[in-house]
């Protein structure tokens, strides 16, 4: 159960809150509509739930607030505007780095991908889907963590009717399943057709929280849904023959050949039409919200308001030229997609062979329908979760209700399929009636889990991170050969020494390629995550997790050492095709140098990171990693130059006498030869760099609130 108490959002400057005191609750098993128009608070209240929203309130979720949740995402599925992912990622790149970032294996992301219909289409870049695809992908997402509760900011905004109707079926199914579902939306016969609870909001207060069958019969008016080539003439014959039968009829002319009839139903609109010889496109009755006159859900090419539900095929994807829409397959049975001017409630359909006057109401769904008449959907997944790997999608045997992201024992399934059957002998008239009546029995257990007290594999996120985007191998491949060119260059008038031209560094460059290369690839590190947040819901802060920050570290540096002796490696080889190699001697510091050389490109891949994580830009660690040799060494360099020396040697018996501790004799080297790189003017600069950088993500991090 989700349960909101007051939430409130900070007011901004002399304007209002935009939500004040709002308190409402969604139960599993329901699928819960937050209906408003632009500007009601219904995003800022998703985002008040999610703590991403300074104010006051406190919302639970199943009893523990977000902050208390061991793994947020294993409890809260979130879809809040486009999907955060870089445009150049495919699709599944992006869903496998979820997978490390949320904890679960990789697997899931192909399971995901086939839930949401997108398998054929797992290698097309985000950057180029489609408004109906990347819907799609944002439910894969909220989905990987096999969530609880699933939060959806105006989910089917900008989608077609059939995509719409499919992404419900969808979320009808998770709620079947016994999850929580909120949405919101500014239909009034959105919700009303596809939530069992509607709560209202009205400039960011409580304006009304019902049943769905209340909130039809209370802020729902029936119509009739008019098109004609004559729409005046008609007006002006309904108008004139509802007075002179003193009925409270109103026609209202919507634009064009359109008009709505309020009052009235289809039998009395065309009786008149024929009589006054009215020629008519349409006629339909449909509900609408009072004061809305917006386009009809139950138009022409759909019949009398009814409309066909389509269902994924994932075996039966396919891609359009130009746009790689998926292929639909539509389900066998019509739904209502909206009630007559009796008050039928959205969501059911009523017997053809039922008399209308018993108003008896069968409620045979349409959700399940399309995946129980494919048999080889059904037994691939049977045999997928017979097989020990958590089914993606668990088809029962008896209903054909969808199982998202869990598998349930068979005897569960067939409970649930029992209570189904119950429900729909027994002729329940109301979605909310329906869901609190067979809430218990209907609802298979979940699957106990174990907890988790790490939220992510950071590691393994971050390697995924850094080889999913094209701009990793193109900022090796152009240090590389942009170091190589350099070297042939340098090489040529002799005047260079060997070191200097083996890491392509001329003295007008701050710093050599490799090193720029590194803290290029630092600051993206940290730079993506704030331009393309994966790991937050919302466009803000980044979790500031140790466990994150050491593992990007740890791949910066790793990304950097390897960059640097691929850089050496393919200089020397360069100048020896070129000059020969009788001419490059090996110099017998070559221990050192190569010390040097590793510990500046590493450094430079870590001020990148640091400098990016503490401003929350990629040009800012950029900045950072220019600033070590611009600004900070030739300060340093006159001070150390200017200053007294005095010589170190024997440091490390003295530590060994302070400390008590014996260690090998190599181990004095190795500490001597680190203490001479580091002593160095530009060793100094960018030890101090990444120290204060260092204590400034500390800091901030502890003055900041923490994000999931």
């Amino acid at each position: 159960m989700l349960q909101a108490i007051g939430l409130t959002s900070t007011p901004r400057r002399d304007r209002p809150p935009a939500v004040d005191d709002l308190s409402f609750e969604a139960r599993p098993g329901t699928v819960t509509a937050l209906l408003g128009p632009a500007g009601a608070g219904k995003t800022t209240a998703l985002r008040l739930m999610l703590q991403l929203e300074p104010g006051r309130g406190v919302t639970y979720f199943r009893g523990r607030p977000l902050h208390r949740v061991a793994h947020p995402a294993r409890e809260v599925g979130v879809l809040l505007g486009d999907v955060p992912g870089h445009p150049s990622r495919t699709l599944r790149s992006q869903l496998r780095m979820l997978c490390a970032a949320t904890g679960v294996s990789g697997a899931r992301a192909d399971d995901m991908l086939q839930v949401v219909g997108l398998t054929g289409v797992h290698d097309q870049r985000i950057g180029t889907l489609p408004r109906g695809m990347d819907r799609r992908l944002g439910l894969a997402s909220a989905l990987l963590g096999d969530p609880h509760t699933l939060l959806l900011d105006e989910p089917v905004a900008g989608l077609s009717v059939n995509e719409s109707a499919w992404f419900h079926e969808l979320l009808r199914t998770h709620a079947d399943e016994g999850g929580t579902v909120v949405y919101t939306t500014a239909d009034p016969k959105d919700a009303a057709r596809n939530a069992d609870r509607v709560v209202t909001l009205d400039g960011g207060r409580l304006a009304a929280d019902q049943d769905v069958t209340d909130f039809t019969r209370t802020r729902l008016r029936p119509r009739v849904a008019v098109r004609t080539p004559h729409a005046a003439r008609l007006a002006a014959v309904l108008t004139q023959e509802s007075r002179a039968a003193r009925r409270p009829v109103e026609v209202v002319t919507e634009g064009g050949n359109r008009l709505s009839v309020y009052g009235s139903d289809c039998a009395t609109v065309g009786e008149s039409a024929y009589r006054n010889g009215v020629l008519i496109h349409q006629l339909a009755d449909e509900i609408g919200a009072e004061g809305d006159l917006g386009t009809a859900v139950g138009a022409g090419d759909k019949g009398a308001g009814r409309t066909r539900l389509p269902a994924p095929a994932p075996d039966q994807t396919a891609t359009r030229a130009g746009a790689g829409r998926t292929a639909f397959a539509q389900a066998s049975s019509d739904v209502p997609v909206a009630g007559s001017a009796a008050g039928r409630p959205a969501g059911e359909r009523w017997d053809e062979g039922a008399p209308a006057e018993e108003g008896t109401v069968r409620k045979k769904r349409a959700r399940g329908r399309a995946t129980a008449d494919r048999p080889d959907w059904k037994d691939r997944l049977r045999r997928k979760g017979a097989g020990g790997a958590p089914a993606a999608v668990a088809a029962s045997p008896a209903s054909g209700a969808t199982s998202v992201g869990r598998a349930s024992p068979p005897a569960a399934g067939a409970a649930a399929s029992d209570s189904r059957a119950s429900c729909r002998a027994s002729g329940t008239a109301s979605p909310g009636a329906r869901a609190a009546a067979g809430r218990s029995s209907r609802r298979p257990p979940r699957s106990p889990r174990a907890p988790y007290h790490s939220p992510l594999r950071p590691l393994r996120y971050e390697v995924r991170r850094l080889l999913g985007v094209p701009s990793t191998p193109l900022v090796v491949v152009g240090a590389l050969l942009v170091s190589v060119t350099l070297a042939v260059l340098l090489a040529r008038g002799g005047r260079t020494p060997l070191p200097a031209a083996l890491a392509g560094w001329p003295g007008i460059s701050p710093l050599p390629p490799a090193a720029l290369g590194a803290g290029l690839l630092g600051a993206f590190s940290f730079g993506e995550e704030y331009r393309y947040p994966a790991l937050t819901t919302g466009r803000g802060a980044v979790p500031r997790r140790l466990g994150l920050l050491l593992a990007k570290l740890g791949v910066a540096a790793a990304v950097g050492a390897c960059l640097a002796g691929v850089v050496v490696v393919a200089d020397l080889e360069a100048l020896r095709l070129v000059y020969g190699g009788d001419l490059i001697p090996v110099p017998r510091n070559w221990p050192t140098l190569c010390a040097n050389w590793f510990g500046l490109v590493v450094g430079c891949a870590w001020a990148g990171v640091l400098g990016a994580g503490v401003f929350r830009a990629a040009a800012a660690g950029v900045a950072a990693v220019l600033a070590v040799p611009v600004l900070f060494a030739p300060p340093l360099q006159s001070f150390l130059a200017g200053a007294p020396r005095r010589s170190v040697t024997g440091l490390p018996a003295r530590l060994r006498e302070f400390a008590r501790v014996e260690w090998a004799s190599a181990a004095d080297r190795w500490l001597m030869g680190a203490l001479r790189v580091v002593g160095q003017p530009v060793g100094v600069a960018l030890t101090l760099t990444l120290t204060v950088l260092l204590c400034a993500y500390v800091l901030t991090g502890r003055h900041s609130r923490a994000r999931w």
